[in-house]
């Protein structure tokens, strides 16, 4: 029997993304897989229905649904949806497992098997389905641009006719993926950065890619990489500190 997977448009406002893309969907096929995506389903994301060779290109959702196998995603599916989803199916993609529960009672009735990419341990032998690391390294490059579109002035120190710019000052807080990407992208940019993060094993790569680390004397590594959570007295010293070291960065 050959496998089905459909990919539907993202319903999601503002949603730009695809959970397929034309480079992926020729792979899937020359693998003698079947791939149907929906009208539409990529044009938010530059990619033409013309762009997805080989694939089925269908109008009416609820067909799309009926017939797939597996049904990739990248926002959780509405109830609605998820009540046309094929009963034995499976459903890949960022599913938010921890909130809307009544989906996923939905989903168990109906035998669907449900993977969310964002649990998937992020270890050596899983790197090719780090999602969370990949979405996380593009959410810190977005975030210093748009930040630096709003500012209202330049990053870098610019020199003209008529005088000198001083370069923009900027505190990343939070030095794992996307602050590590954040830091990287406003010193190309030509800011002067710091970073800050309670795990003190990060020093050496916020300093690494030329920014200050700032120091507040709280150490709060935990298991795996990660933080711990934070005590409630050690919430406040931090943004107490923090609150003092902006007020001193916007003064100087």
């Amino acid at each position: 029997m050959t496998i089905r997977i459909c990919v539907a448009k993202e319903s999601r406002q503002g949603e730009q993304r695809v959970a397929l893309v034309p480079d992926v969907v020729k792979r899937l096929l020359a693998l003698g897989v079947n791939v149907s995506i929906e009208s539409g389903a990529g044009e938010a994301a530059g990619h033409a229905d013309t762009d997805f060779v080989g694939a089925d290109i269908v109008s009416n959702v609820d067909d799309l649904y009926a017939n797939a196998d597996i049904v990739l995603t990248v926002n959780p599916p509405t109830q609605a949806q998820a009540a046309k989803l094929k009963a034995g199916s499976v459903l890949i993609g960022y599913l938010n497992p921890y909130s809307e529960l009544e989906r996923f009672k939905l989903l168990k009735e109906k035998n669907i098997s449900a993977f969310s990419v964002e649990m998937i341990p992020r270890i050596s032998r899983a790197q090719a389905m780090d999602a969370l690391s990949s979405q996380a390294s593009i959410a810190g490059y977005k975030a210093v641009l748009i930040a630096s579109t709003l500012l209202g002035k330049f990053f870098p120190m610019l020199t003209t006719a008529a005088g000198t710019v001083r370069p923009s000052k900027v505190l990343i807080i939070g030095a794992g993926v996307a602050g590590l990407q954040a830091i990287a992208t406003a010193r190309r940019l030509g800011a002067i950065v710091e970073g800050y993060d309670v795990r003190a094993a990060v020093k050496d790569q916020v300093e690494s890619l030329g920014a200050k680390f700032v120091d507040i004397d709280i150490k709060a590594e935990g298991t795996g990489g990660y933080a711990r959570e934070l005590t409630d007295d050690e919430r406040a010293q931090q943004q107490a500190i923090l609150a003092k070291h902006v007020l001193s960065l916007i003064h100087i």
